[in-house]
């Protein structure tokens, strides 16, 4: 197969496409890196450096045991694939992109997924109104908005409950040891839940934009392309390029997340990180695209509520859940005006 000859006659907003989506896998890496790593830097278990490298390897390992359920819904139960186009999706990645840009620069862990659904449901919508909108598939998207910080909040309270009734009996100078041990497992967990959900996403728009650029599907690696078939090339990059963004770090939101919310020691990162682990390896499964960021900050409130509402600095949680709700809306102003200057050059 000549890919060269076939590229040289791609449009060139194409190949640009494809960057911008694997760039935005990237940022997505290392804007919700703190996610993972927050607590366990927190607790002093890993140092940063150490510990970006202990969730970029889950991240990436997620790849091996997770189907492509949410890669699927983000693909085609968000916007109607008949008005999709090249510009829509730049449009809608760089509108996520430069969301999240912002919220990373003044620490906020807003959701890198909301980011995506905003920015590209903004852009189709600039392009042909609102019937281009499966609005079933961006309100099952926007319920789990409340539904998965609950579940996460739920299950951290729950795991901070019952381990304490566990270890009650158990000398001091042991817990602190086995927990630092133990985080590092439920620390895995959470990366490998972050990585089976977040890096699906961008899947579910890369392959969009492979139906949308025309180039025959035998190239990109079937034929024909079919919304249900998803090439093995698109996985590995996907789940690469958000590996190496967490791998960049993300230290700004993790002294949000890990340090100012609540009071954390080691079996407070463990209850949390199981907690959202569990939750979101449960959607992942299911297809549905949540906010990692939302479901552990659900699972660190939990925890925190355990030792009294007092433990938790809710003036933070406030602003935290402001970025929440303006996220997708955000993004999906940002994505329609991009599309809409675009537009003005030719792109449709």
């Amino acid at each position: 197969m000549d890919f060269a000859s076939i590229f040289q006659h791609v449009d060139p907003l194409v190949i640009i496409t494809l960057i911008a989506a694997i760039a935005f896998d990237y940022v997505n890496g290392f804007h919700d890196a703190a996610n993972s790593i927050a607590t366990v830097v927190a607790t002093r278990v890993l140092s940063p450096r150490f510990a970006v490298a202990w969730a970029a390897f889950f991240n990436f390992a997620a790849l091996f045991v997770v189907g492509t359920a949410v890669a699927k819904m983000v693909g085609k139960d968000v916007v109607d694939l008949s008005y999709v186009t090249t510009a829509v999706i730049f449009s809608g990645l760089t509108g996520a992109i430069v969301w999240n840009l912002i919220t990373w620069w003044f620490g906020l862990p807003s959701s890198s997924s909301h980011a995506l659904v905003g920015g590209y449901a903004g852009a189709a919508l600039a392009r042909s109104g609102i019937e281009a909108l499966k609005l079933a598939g961006i309100g099952k998207i926007a319920a789990f908005i409340v539904i998965a910080p609950i579940i996460g909040m739920i299950l951290g309270m729950a795991n901070q409950i019952i381990v304490t009734w566990i270890v009650r009996k158990m000398p001091p100078g042991k817990l602190y040891p086995l927990f630092r041990k133990l985080q590092l497992l439920s620390s895995a967990v959470y990366s490998f839940s972050h990585g089976s959900n977040d890096a699906q996403k961008t899947m579910g728009i890369i392959f969009a934009l492979l139906l949308a650029s025309g180039i025959p599907g035998n190239v990109w690696g079937h034929d024909p392309v079919h919304p249900d078939s998803i090439p093995l090339w698109i996985e590995v990059l996907c789940y690469a390029a958000i590996a190496a963004g967490t791998l960049s770090g993300g230290l700004r939101i993790v002294k949000t997340m890990g340090t100012r919310l609540t009071k954390l020691d080691p079996m407070h990162g463990f209850s949390a990180e199981t907690g959202g682990g569990v939750t979101i390896l449960g959607v992942s499964f299911l297809g549905i695209p949540v906010s990692t960021t939302h479901t552990i900050t659900g699972a660190i409130i939990g925890v925190g509520m355990v030792g009294g509402l007092r433990s938790v600095r809710w003036i933070l949680a406030r602003k935290i859940l402001w970025a929440w709700l303006f996220t997708i809306p955000a993004s999906g102003l940002f994505g329609w005006g991009i599309y809409r200057l675009m537009s003005l050059f030719g792109h449709n």
